[in-house]
């Protein structure tokens, strides 16, 4: 040692990504916003729930799929669409529907957007798909032999993709 140099010190710094906002307008099946869950606290994002849903938050379908990581997942619930606008409706919000004409790869992808899907039946409702035309997206699917994919696949897809523009 004796050269008189310090020695230099490598930090590995790791960038915090930004959440992103994974909204599930009236989810119905427990399992998938259990896997929403799991998949939001992976990414660092935040989840929002807006009421009705199609089962109760104590569901042991919704707690298994999340396994025991839902104490921290970060959930916000809203009684009903018009109280989760009153809210984020200044927000960035894009939406994710089969009907959209635009695929999802087009989307500018930002820090703290909020990334909209409907339930699981009928997915998001006639009135959003139609006040939301420039901010509505598909994930284009390859096959005339199905609907739509599953929606914890498609809110996978979708968040994955964001992180993967905004990195």
């Amino acid at each position: 040692m004796g050269t008189g140099k310090s020695r230099t010190l490598i930090l590995t710094i790791h960038q915090k990504i930004m959440a992103f906002n994974i909204v599930l307008i009236e989810p119905e099946i427990p399992n998938n916003t259990g896997n929403i869950g799991r998949l939001a606290l992976a990414t660092g994002s935040n989840l929002h729930l807006v009421k009705p849903f199609g089962f109760e938050l104590t569901d042991s379908r919704l707690k298994r799929a999340g396994l025991d990581y839902w104490k921290h997942i970060s959930v916000f619930i809203y009684e009903s669409i018009e109280e989760f606008y009153k809210i984020h409706k200044e927000k960035n919000l894009v939406y994710f529907s089969s009907h959209g004409n635009q695929d999802h790869w087009l989307i500018d992808f930002k820090d703290d957007m909020f990334l909209v899907f409907g339930k699981e039946s009928v997915g998001l409702s006639a009135k959003i798909i139609q006040d939301n035309p420039n901010r509505l997206y598909k994930i284009p699917l390859y096959s005339e032999h199905i609907r739509s994919l599953n929606l914890a696949n498609a809110v996978g897809i979708a968040v994955y993709e964001g992180l993967k523009s905004i990195r």
